[in-house]
C-alpha cells in the first residue's frame, strides 16, 4: 500500500461512533489480552499492491485487528482466512497473531468495507459511505487485479456499489459473477457461521481454490456445482 494512503487511514476520525468505540475498546480492554497495548485506530489495509486477487472483509475486529494493527490478525475470522489462504498458495504461513510476526501476502491484498472496529460489527450506513473514499483510492490502484473474493453481504455489497456494478446481484456463498475483475462472494468466517457449521472449513477452502483456479486460468470460466 502506498505510505501516503497508509498513513491517511490510520489517522482517519471521521466518524465519532466509530472513534469512541475504538478507543474505549482499546482501553477496556478483554481480559486475556489485558498486557496488550491495543492498537485502537483505524487499521490499513495488508498486502501485495501488485496483487491479482482483492479479499473484502467487514470490518477490523474489536479484540483482533483493532487490538493488532493489522487486518484478520488476532482472532478466529483471521485465523480461518489465513488458513485458507496459506494452503491455496496466497499467505507464507498458516497463522498470524501480532503484525510483526513475518506473515506476507503473495498475489493477495486484504482490505475491509471499513476501517474501525463497529459496535456490534454493524457499521452505519453514512460509516461506510465516509470509508469509501479509501476503498476508491484502493480500486484504482490495483491495476492488475483479476478476482476479488468479498466475504459476507455487507462486503459484497459495498464492493459493487464501489466497483459501479448495478443492480447489485444477490449474495450467494460460492457463486462467481463474471465481472471484470471476476467476483466471488463468500460467507464471513465469522464465529456466527464457523461455529453453527453454516461455514466448513471445506466450504471456504473451496472458495479460494476456484480464486486460484481463475487466476491460473486467465478468468476462463469455472463451473460450479449447483447445491
Amino acid at each position: 500500500m502506498p505510505v501516503d494512503l497508509n498513513q491517511r487511514i490510520i489517522a482517519c476520525r471521521r466518524c465519532p461512533r466509530l472513534v469512541a468505540w475504538r478507543e474505549r475498546v482499546a482501553c477496556e480492554k478483554k481480559r486475556e489480552f489485558r498486557e496488550w497495548e491495543y492498537w485502537g485506530r483505524p487499521v490499513p489495509s495488508f498486502g501485495d499492491w501488485d496483487a491479482r486477487l482483492l479479499v473484502v472483509g467487514l470490518a477490523p475486529g474489536a479484540h483482533g485487528a483493532n487490538r493488532t494493527g493489522r487486518m484478520f490478525t488476532g482472532d478466529s475470522a483471521g485465523r480461518w482466512l489465513f488458513r485458507a489462504l496459506h494452503r491455496a498458495g496466497f499467505a507464507s504461513q498458516p497463522a498470524s497473531e501480532r503484525r510483526d510476526d513475518g506473515m506476507k501476502l503473495f498475489d493477495c491484498y486484504i482490505n475491509a468495507a471499513i476501517h474501525c472496529a463497529p459496535p456490534d460489527n454493524k457499521p452505519l450506513p453514512s460509516e461506510l459511505e465516509n470509508c469509501s473514499d479509501y476503498f476508491r483510492e484502493e480500486l484504482a490502484g490495483l491495476t492488475k487485479l483479476r478476482v476479488v473474493v468479498a466475504l459476507g453481504k455487507i462486503a459484497f455489497d459495498q464492493y459493487c456499489r464501489l466497483a459501479g456494478i448495478r443492480p447489485v446481484p444477490r449474495f450467494e456463498h460460492h457463486r462467481v459473477y463474471p465481472f471484470q475483475p471476476v467476483l466471488i462472494a463468500s460467507y464471513h468466517p465469522s464465529r456466527q457461521n464457523t461455529n453453527t457449521g453454516k461455514l466448513t472449513e471445506a466450504m471456504f477452502d473451496a472458495v479460494f481454490a476456484t480464486a486460484r483456479e481463475l487466476l491460473r486460468r486467465g478468468n476462463a470460466p469455472v463451473r460450479i456445482p449447483r447445491r
